[in-house]
């Protein structure tokens, strides 16, 4: 299931590849410890692929072995890309702590779309893409769709 989105809401295949080849470090903003859950799969793959990965979720102290914080605020590290399984009226407060961690990447899982919080975090310097997902277009550039 390939999702095409148009500029600015996806980056081309060279930039999309370009940003997770560099990506280090990945929060999950609404990481569940549920196996069955979206966000728990992504995040699974996340850290197979060999990204260092954070789950954010206030309900939880660690998922999938690795520690959970509250908040992105509660991270003592730097994050490269903050990828968001949250509804989208939660989004403007997750981009703005985004934009103030200095995360390069602002990235909203399938169905998440808030073209204000989007602006705003273009405006201060952040990548942003709405509406994909991230395990499916890192399958798509790196492992032929696989």
């Amino acid at each position: 299931m390939e999702q095409i989105l148009s500029a600015p809401d996806k980056p081309g295949d060279a930039s999309l590849r370009r940003i997770l080849e560099e990506a280090r470090t990945i929060a999950v903003v609404g990481c569940s410890p549920k196996p069955e859950r979206d966000s728990h799969r992504v995040a699974r793959y996340l850290l197979e692929q060999g990204y260092r990965l954070i789950p954010v979720n206030p309900g939880q102290r660690e998922i999938l072995g690795q520690k959970c914080y509250p908040d992105l605020q509660a991270i003592p590290q730097a994050v490269d890309i903050v990828d968001v399984f949250r509804r989208s009226e939660h989004i403007p407060p997750i981009a703005e702590a985004a934009a103030a961690m200095g995360a390069r990447v602002l990235w909203l899982q399938l169905g998440i779309r808030n073209d204000q919080a989007a602006d705003e975090a273009r405006r201060r310097g952040l990548t942003v893409i709405q509406d994909a997902c991230i395990m499916v277009e890192h399958r798509r550039l790196f492992s032929g769709g696989n």
